[in-house]
């Protein structure tokens, strides 16, 4: 199964009035930042989530049990936020390790949450128990067409927001919004994932020529912790020749501080990794090339920002 820019205009409409366009600002000559960290929640999970709810909600699949995520935070959020606004129950399972800051966001949404296990893909398995037992409708957190398909509605607002752009540096973590917006980009620019150097699920997959798993780990792990990219994702790569960067923790922090001081965005580390690229080197942008960078996550605790 794949997603096509047709399912990615499709969810652009069925989310129309749930999510927010989010702006764009030219931080710097040929630079522009995406900032997809004012959406609701703080990141830009809301689409997909509203795109899968309301599509099974279309269907007849959304019903009393509600809802069933794992998440490492901010897909829980999302989930979470989406079956409140559509009045559905929401269970939401997440690491023990999730950070303070997203469970307590996570608690003013009214879902039920369940803590279980170290890392998201163990969340994941209590998630998928419980969906069997309880009939709840799942809401992966990366791997579904109309996750996806959400997701892509960052590169349709991209293209129409920047106009003359060349190339899209996109954070990767199980691969929802990587999939998306080159789905929706296609050949308009090139599109450049960006990894932490410790989960690198989209480096790995294409070296292997197939989606791998593999260790988790780094500062951006509670959202960028997936251990393996999503099929989805991997096919959308491979179509749209998405390129790899790698990054580590230490270019990450000091992005994210960068962030803070320089432009006055409050980012979480994964919301960082993107601009992490840029800021240290890691992708170096030819003379004239002009650059859009997704800046896609706030869930953090403010008083580690200094």
């Amino acid at each position: 199964m794949t997603v096509s820019v047709d399912d990615v205009q499709r969810a652009v409409q069925r989310i129309a009035g749930r999510v927010r366009r989010t702006p764009v600002i030219e931080v710097a000559p040929g630079v522009t930042f995406k900032l997809e960290l004012l959406q609701h929640t703080g990141s830009f999970k809301p689409r997909g989530a509203f795109n899968r709810l309301l599509t099974a909600k279309e269907n007849g699949e959304l019903g009393g049990p509600g809802i069933v995520a794992a998440s490492g935070g901010n897909h829980g959020l999302a989930a979470a936020y989406a079956a409140r606004e559509l009045g559905v129950p929401a269970r939401i399972f997440v690491p023990e390790t999730t950070p303070a800051a997203k469970l307590g966001k996570l608690q003013t949404l009214g879902a039920d949450i369940v803590q279980v296990g170290n890392e998201y893909a163990e969340a994941y398995q209590a998630a998928l128990q419980a969906q069997s037992e309880s009939g709840a409708l799942l809401v992966h957190a990366y791997d579904q067409p109309e996750v996806v398909a959400g997701q892509g509605t960052v590169g349709l607002e991209i293209l129409e927001q920047v106009g003359d752009f060349d190339t899209v540096l996109v954070a990767v973590g199980g691969g929802g919004l990587i999939g998306g917006i080159a789905t929706a980009i296609g050949d308009n620019a090139q599109v450049v994932g960006v990894e932490p150097a410790l989960a690198p699920t989209m480096n790995r997959a294409l070296h292997a020529e197939q989606p791998t798993d593999g260790p988790v780990g780094g500062v951006a792990a509670d959202s960028l912790g997936a251990r393996r990219l999503g099929d989805l994702a991997f096919h959308a790569v491979q179509a749209h020749h998405v390129r790899s960067v790698l990054v580590d923790d230490e270019s990450i922090v000091a992005a994210r501080k960068q962030l803070w001081t320089t432009y006055h965005l409050a980012t979480e580390h994964g919301g960082a990794v993107a601009w992490a690229a840029l800021a240290s080197g890691a992708y170096e942008p030819a003379d004239g090339e002009r650059v859009v960078v997704v800046v896609c996550g706030a869930n953090t605790d403010p008083g580690t920002l200094t």
